[in-house]
């Protein structure tokens, strides 16, 4: 019965073995401007990113001394989503807020 065999193979092909790597991750980052307000920062924060009122307006204080910050640590699809909702929001909102995308260092703690 050739079918059994087949059926065998096919079962005992075994993928245990194989090791699937975890995505590289991106931060998506929110540079800092004279004309973004930053109530539109925390909203953005809240909205698109999904932070906490209190994280949001701890990420954009960073951001307005620091001069950047981290908004979040994504797998690049979802990376390239929040930053491209982000400059939608800031068009439409009239704001030049700059957001870029930069690859999480190796081994760094996700």
């Amino acid at each position: 019965m050739p079918d059994a065999k087949f059926r065998e193979d096919l079962l005992s092909d075994s993928r245990a073995d194989e090791r699937v790597d975890e995505p590289k991750m991106w931060r998506v980052l929110i540079h800092n401007d004279d004309f973004t307000t930053q109530e539109f920062v925390v909203w953005v924060l809240e909205t698109v990113f999904q932070r906490a009122a209190a994280d949001a307006r701890a990420i954009m204080l960073h951001v307005h001394h620091a001069g950047v910050g981290v908004a979040g640590l994504y797998t690049r699809d979802v990376a390239e989503t929040k930053q491209q909702a982000t400059q939608r929001l800031a068009e439409q909102h009239e704001f030049p807020l700059l957001v870029t995308l930069e690859p999480e260092p190796e081994g760094s703690p996700s």
